[in-house]
């Protein structure tokens, strides 16, 4: 019996993503295979079997080598159609670069031991033994999470390249914010940008006073009805606190061959009854004593100013190393080299998370290369760069546990539940919900129960990847060994790939696009300082801010930092937008829909609230939050 098959091959949309040498098509079927030469100067074909080959399992695709035409292929999907009405669908999203033959599966997303098939288990082990081979594991540094080992750019596959549309566009156009050029200096800016400026990650509330911080009432309500003992102690407390302990003895950097300085600043904030988060004490150092005094906002003007500006500086060198470089770029790039070498394309995992790695190896390679090498940016501009970055990235592993990066659990933990005008939290919040809700839907369809978690020995292998190689096999990343050895059940699995793509996406966007937004006025956030910190009180003036301000290069070449790692570009793919077609079942085609619409009202109702803001936060609105990290 013949039967014919009509063939599609659709491939990308953008230049030379088509090709012009001639293909090899093997369709494997149950009963048996055919093979089929095409030129492929059109896309669509008819091909007859002279005798059914039985199901479709996989196709085989093999370029001919031509002396003249030798360029990549960027191959989208291949579709099938029998003339008995069947469809068949090859998601591939892939570029052919070689001449060797690929192999490709048939689209219904699969677990490995429901492969019952011996080709398919052999197909399966044969995709990610050659991609373990192309994605390897390396150590930047000793003591920091391991990377994918690339040489070079030209030695990244293009599969994790940038467009050309995202290397054409990094230029440089933007004017300062003019919010914060207006209100730099206000105690009530100071005070939100723990909130919802680009670091919310440093405060929580304070109970206890440290020890090292010899705070009295007398010093902070010496004119007002309140008490410190009180203030700590009310429902839902009213006293926060900021403690940049992790900078303390940090090596400063020397720029201009002029030494820089670096704060281990203490910060007591209180929430007032206007619901302002206020400043009300800074200390500079770690240790209190006669030279390290205690600032207050009823100092003098400029003796005030000179100490958040030292703050400000802490929290930008905190906030690029810990906050945006560790717990974002640092992770999502673990995330991403375990999938790639122990999921393969059939794994439901491998559907749902590969979106979520789009450029996230090529944006961190170019931060070794560009940002934190010897010679690399933050070591010309940054007040931590050089040795002091290392030491900050070393000490900030032990703090990335995995309660810290579920958000419902790290608001929880910080005591936030409760704070008025935290839209990063109320934002954040109904994001993770709606991407668990997501994740649950698409998973829960896969995993019937835990044995199944339990018998996924692919599953297993990217979690064992991620904890040996992510956080170094570390026991003492609290319930990362717990968790992150094994996973045992759905609500585990579910609760972990919702914080993976929240990393990936929401969190990112909460620490990265807002920088030149808040940083590019250098006055707000100076990304060094020039003078060592204050000893005594009195002795500050507006000449010794300025003195204390980065030197102009510094300061222009900062600038330009924050504005490039803060530009997206027109190719982005936004959360909730999946142009990839890697599902093909109906149930996960469903919940990608309701995601997507998830998302969208709660774009809307962002905005209203916004309207209503002197300053909007726009930072997880879906609308603008990418799918990756991909700046």
């Amino acid at each position: 019996m013949v039967v014919i098959y009509q063939v599609t091959f659709f491939s990308g949309d953008a230049t030379h993503f088509s090709t012009f040498n001639d293909v090899f098509l093997t369709l494997v079927g149950t009963e048996s295979s055919k093979l089929f030469f095409f030129a492929l100067q059109m896309l669509i074909f008819d091909v007859i079997c002279p005798e059914p080959i039985g199901q479709i399992l996989v196709i085989k695709l093999e370029k001919l080598h031509h002396l003249l035409l030798n360029q990549p292929w960027f191959l989208a999907k291949v579709k099938l159609k029998s003339d008995e009405g069947k469809f068949y669908h090859f998601p591939v999203y892939q570029w052919i670069t070689d001449y060797k033959e690929h192999c490709f599966r048939e689209g219904k997303a699969a677990l490995n031991f429901d492969d019952s098939n011996s080709l398919l288990k052999n197909y399966r082990k044969h995709e990610l033994e050659e991609r373990q081979k192309v994605y390897c594991w390396d150590q930047y540094k000793k003591m920091l999470p391991y990377c994918m080992k690339a040489e070079s750019f030209k030695s990244l596959p293009l599969d994790v390249r940038f467009s050309t549309t995202k290397e054409v566009e990094m230029d440089i156009d933007r004017f300062f914010p003019d919010y914060v050029h207006a209100h730099w200096k206000e105690d009530a800016f100071f005070g939100y940008q723990f909130l919802n400026g680009i670091h919310p990650m440093m405060i929580q509330r304070c109970e206890t006073l440290p020890p090292n911080f010899p705070v009295s009432d007398q010093m902070v309500f010496s004119n007002s009805p309140l008490h410190l003992g009180d203030e700590m102690k009310v429902i839902n407390g009213n006293i926060f606190l900021c403690d940049y302990k992790i900078l303390d003895g940090v090596k400063a950097n020397i720029i201009n061959k002029k030494q820089q300085y670096v704060v281990a600043p203490l910060v007591l904030l209180h929430k007032t009854p206007e619901n302002q988060m206020m400043p009300i004490a800074i200390q500079l150092q770690q240790t209190p004593g006669k030279k390290n005094p205690i600032f207050f906002p009823t100092d003098s003007k400029w003796d005030w100013l000179l100490a958040k500006t030292f703050v400000r500086n802490a929290d930008f060198n905190v906030h690029e190393l810990s906050a945006h470089l560790l717990r974002t770029h640092f992770l999502a790039e673990d995330f991403a080299v375990a999938v790639l070498r122990n999921l393969p394309m059939v794994h439901p995992l491998y559907k749902l998370l590969i979106p979520h790695t789009r450029y996230t190896l090529m944006i961190n390679f170019l931060a070794r290369k560009l940002l934190i090498s010897e010679n690399g940016v933050f070591k010309k501009i940054a007040s931590c760069g050089g040795k002091g970055m290392f030491s900050v990235l070393r000490r900030s592993i032990s703090s990335v546990t995995y309660r810290s990066l579920c958000l419902p659990d790290n608001i929880a933990d910080r005591g936030l539940e409760d704070v008025p005008n935290f839209y990063y939290r109320d934002d954040g919040l109904k994001l993770w919900n709606i991407i668990h809700r997501f994740v649950q839907g698409i998973l829960v369809f896969y995993y019937k129960d835990d044995k199944m978690v339990q018998k996924d020995s692919e599953l297993q292998a990217w979690i064992k990847d991620i904890f040996q190689k992510g956080f170094l096999g570390n026991k003492d990343t609290g319930q990362w060994f717990h968790i992150l050895y094994k996973l045992d059940t759905v609500d585990e699995l579910v609760n972990f790939v919702t914080m993976v793509i929240f990393t990936c996406s929401a969190q990112h966007s909460a620490v990265n696009s807002g920088q030149y937004d808040f940083d590019g006025w250098m006055p707000n956030t100076p990304v060094s300082i020039d003078l060592p910190p204050p000893t005594t009180k009195g002795t500050a003036d507006e000449a010794m801010l300025l003195r204390a301000f980065p030197h102009i290069n510094t300061t222009v070449n900062g600038m330009a930092t924050v504005w490039l790692l803060s530009k997206q570009s027109t190719d982005s793919v936004f959360l909730g937008n999946y142009p990839e077609e890697l599902f093909t079942e109906d149930i996960p085609l469903q919940k990608k829909r309701a995601f997507k619409e998830d998302l969208m009202k709660l774009s809307e109702e962002i905005n209203q609230r916004n309207e209503h803001l002197d300053l909007p936060y726009i930072y997880l609105d879906p609308k603008l939050v990418e799918n990756s990290v991909s700046l």
